[in-house]
């Protein structure tokens, strides 16, 4: 697998991936990856689109890994890096219909269609905690038990 080229230097970009990575988020490269996890995904799929900026760093990153220590999470944590893998970054964002694109962004998929999403104007003037209690509410709206009346 080629990697195209890149806007950063891969040293300095590293810890930023694996501040998600060490979390149990799959990164996801290249195009084919994307597609091979959220073309015909069953269950749900947290989509991270991380990025090398300062909101990326105090907000997104600290409330996924604030989210994810809820006992609802999704079925798939997956993450593409923008301005690094452009490609996989492009393909993803084209499962985020209705969205522009941004960076950050966090979407929520199920059964491969779009259901949440966190855009960066939702993210850049907000705490980790405010960000991580909306993808809470929606890890036990989507990601839960269906519960049907008796």
């Amino acid at each position: 697998m080629r990697l195209p080229q890149q806007m950063y230097d891969e040293r300095l970009v590293a810890p930023m991936r694996q501040e998600l990575t060490k979390l149990g988020v799959q990164e996801l490269r290249t195009p084919e990856e994307v597609d091979q996890e959220l073309k015909n995904a069953k269950g749900t799929t947290l989509v991270v689109v991380n990025s090398v900026c300062g909101c990326s760093a105090r907000m997104a990153r600290p409330a996924v890994a604030i989210a994810l220590q809820n006992p609802i999470k999704p079925d798939k944590l997956t993450t593409v890096f923008a301005g690094q893998d452009a490609d996989a970054t492009a393909k993803a964002r084209s499962y985020f219909t209705g969205y522009p694109p941004s960076s950050p962004q966090i979407g929520l998929l199920k059964d491969g269609q779009l259901v949440f999403m966190l855009e960066r104007w939702q993210i850049e003037s907000r705490p980790a905690d405010e960000i991580a209690h909306d993808l809470v509410n929606a890890f036990n709206r989507y990601c839960g038990p269906v519960v049907t009346a008796a």
